[in-house]
């Protein structure tokens, strides 16, 4: 049994114009920053195990403190890269409604088979945090585990797991919060999610 606590990075200087960052390298705000030190005044109690991260400097950044606190090391994984969103990247919504109004459309109705032009297929970046996240379990069979990533993935990851249509991410994943705590338990293959968004304020006491 391996539970992963799964965080979205903190808040980047993009978030108030919520436009599209998946590979760009998009710096944390003041307040990104202070979300990853209460993540790391949780972490300093949670009795993690290890410490992932995206390579992407926002998720980094808000592993780092958290690391510290447990005395670890976090480690870095390419598979933990949030969704490339191609033409989209770096564009608020209403920039691809005015350059590509009709692939904006289809992607709204169905954002997995019309998945922004030009970007990776989310089910395809399901698939390698899913593979990422299985070697971390056999790994630490008995871990808790830390995973600093990004909004999309760990959405489309979420459906992967627990057997929800990819398509719906969405609408049954509206938003992740920045900082945030989602826990979820790989045992036996099966996946349970424990609690989703919750804060990272204080300590609480896992499932068992």
């Amino acid at each position: 049994m391996t539970d992963f606590i799964l965080v979205r990075h903190g808040e980047t200087v993009w978030h108030a114009e919520n436009r599209y960052a998946g590979r760009s390298d998009v710096p944390l705000t003041a307040h990104g920053r202070e979300q990853a030190q209460a993540l790391a005044h949780w972490a300093a109690t949670a009795g993690l195990t290890a410490v992932w991260s995206s390579p992407l400097s926002r998720a980094r950044l808000t592993a780092a403190p958290a690391a510290d606190a447990c005395g670890l090391t976090p480690h870095i994984d390419e598979r933990l890269y949030e969704v490339d969103f191609g033409r989209g990247e770096g564009l608020t919504r209403d920039e691809m409604r005015q350059r590509f109004p009709q692939r904006l459309a289809a992607f709204l109705a169905d954002p997995v088979e019309n998945h922004l032009p030009g970007g990776e297929h989310p089910r395809r970046a399901a698939e390698r945090a899913a593979a990422c996240l299985a070697d971390i379990a056999r790994e630490q069979p008995d871990g808790r585990v830390l995973v600093v990533a990004h909004s999309t993935l760990v959405r489309v990851l979420l459906c992967h797991l627990l057997g929800i249509p990819l398509a719906d991410y969405r609408r049954v994943f509206p938003q992740l919060h920045n900082g945030a705590l989602t826990e979820i338990r790989i045992e036996h293959g099966q996946t349970a999610l424990l609690r989703l968004n919750a804060p990272a304020l204080a300590q609480t006491p896992a499932l068992h």
